[in-house]
């Protein structure tokens, strides 16, 4: 018997005997924007989209308190920054639980307590490996204030794997897979607690957009679009699939394979930059209502490499959060807007019909942009706090904003709003195929707006040859 053979028939028996009933979804309540709701609106907010869990990502008091006597179960969440001072210090793990935990349950019903967040995609490699250290202590935390029921983990991103692809293929990195994958498995096991994943179908889509099927991406494949795994033979009918049965091939290869998965994270962004191809309403609202249905269905379906297993879900996230850094996707993965509306109509207990949501607004952007782009300041941006982000701009990279010294070729007209729209500019030139963004905590927007208002003739020619190798203005 071959090992490939083995490692299937270990993922099809570890099935069979975990069989239950259909998944609970939930949703990720993050916290990171100036306009939200308050706590209390919030959990009302979450119920009235019949979500079953909530996960938050510390221990906010305040939401915790809003959370007692509702039937919400609830994930918290240990900080990266304090993990390493827990992995050797009993006293530190035993007090964190006592302030966060004991004081609110059970009235609020904490049954998730994760250790940090997506450790392992950290450059902290230090941390990496008290991870599993302080997982233990909090662990024992919970046994000696007598809090048994409360399951310790921690998620961890895709990127823990070496390639999903093909799923039969699955391997953690090495650089982690003995050291740290394998001592977390052993704990997850003998505890019997989950090993939570966050997962996105859209990352993989936009990186690979080229072969891989929108549909596909989207669990909105039809029958005729399928993939098999060229050695478990396994046929595929979506991305989503896929990646999670790597995550079970990976754990088998461990000698793990009932450790139970749990998507801690998913999601499909219902907007984005302009030139962030996919990230749309409709796309989104499809991918979460077909996540809804695949993981609500009854009997449940499972995957391929384990049909018939029930994988719990939170998805990501409630709100469109505006003081997320990174691409404009970041700040929007929301269910909700934060003044409370829906960004698309969704039934997270998967029971609404999808001929009652009515239609949606046709995605527009699923082919890469081929128009023109500039980085500006954002209309209405606070004068001071502008000032300060020239300055970072004009500090960074290779004679940023020269032009728009004080004698130099492009320092007039002198304006602030002129002054800082080239300098976001050039910087986004320089710094955007190394992670730059346009968005200087919010301070500068993206357009397809021609910025000769805010710019001189100068200044806008100068941007335009500086940019020139870039194709500043023709992405």
């Amino acid at each position: 018997m071959g090992l490939l053979t083995f490692l299937l028939l270990c993922l099809l028996a570890s099935s069979s005997s975990a069989k239950l009933s259909s998944s609970k979804i939930g949703v990720n309540y993050g916290q990171l924007g100036n306009n939200l709701p308050s706590p209390s609106r919030s959990i009302s907010l979450i119920k009235s989209l019949k979500a079953k869990q909530v996960k938050i990502y510390d221990a906010d008091p305040q939401i915790l308190n809003a959370l007692k006597g509702t039937d919400l179960q609830v994930s918290i969440m240990i900080p990266n920054e304090i993990i390493s001072n827990i992995s050797t210090n009993q006293t530190l793990a035993d007090q964190w639980v006592h302030t966060n935990v004991l004081p609110f349950y059970p009235e609020t019903r904490i049954r998730y307590l994760l250790v940090g967040n997506e450790i392992l995609s950290q450059p902290d490699n230090t941390t990496w490996f008290n991870l599993v250290p302080a997982i233990r202590r909090v662990k024992y935390s919970l046994k000696k204030s007598g809090l048994n029921k409360i399951k310790v983990g921690t998620p961890l991103a895709v990127d823990a794997l070496n390639s999903p692809f093909p799923p039969s293929n699955g391997t953690f990195r090495s650089d982690v897979s003995h050291r740290v994958i394998e001592p977390l498995l052993h704990f997850l096991n003998r505890t019997k607690s989950f090993f939570f994943l966050d997962a996105y179908t859209y990352f993989s889509w936009v990186s690979n957009n080229t072969n891989i099927n929108l549909d596909y991406a989207l669990l909105s494949a039809k029958n005729n679009l399928t993939y098999t795994d060229p050695v478990s033979g396994l046929t595929y009918t979506n991305l989503l699939d896929q990646i999670l049965d790597s995550v079970y091939f990976a754990m088998n290869r461990l000698g793990y394979p009932n450790v139970r998965l749990f998507l801690a994270e998913t999601g499909w962004p219902n907007g984005g930059d302009i030139d962030q191809i996919g990230a749309s309403i409709y796309n989104a609202a499809t991918y979460n209502r077909n996540v809804i249905k695949k993981f609500t269905a009854e009997p449940p379906v499972g995957t391929p490499a384990r049909p018939g297993v029930v994988l719990p879900v939170f998805i990501f996230a409630l709100y469109n959060e505006n003081k997320k850094g990174g691409p404009g996707t970041e700040r929007h993965f929301g269910l909700l807007h934060p003044n409370e509306s829906v960004v698309y109509p969704i039934d997270l207990s998967g029971k609404t019909p999808e001929s009652e949501y009515g239609e949606l607004p046709q995605a527009t952007n699923n082919e890469p942009y081929k128009g023109k782009i500039w980085c500006v300041a954002a209309p209405g941006a606070n004068k001071s706090e502008l000032e300060a982000a020239l300055t970072y701009a004009c500090g960074q990279g290779n004679r940023t904003c020269e032009p728009i010294q004080p004698g130099g070729e492009c320092y007039k007209p002198d304006s602030l709003a002129g002054h800082a729209s080239f300098a976001f500019s050039s910087y986004w030139a320089q710094f955007r195929k190394l992670g730059g963004t346009c968005y200087f905590n919010g301070l500068a927007i993206q357009t397809a707006e021609d910025p000769s208002k805010y710019l001189s003739l100068s200044q806008y020619l100068s941007l335009l040859a500086l940019n020139s190798n870039f194709a500043f203005g023709l992405v």
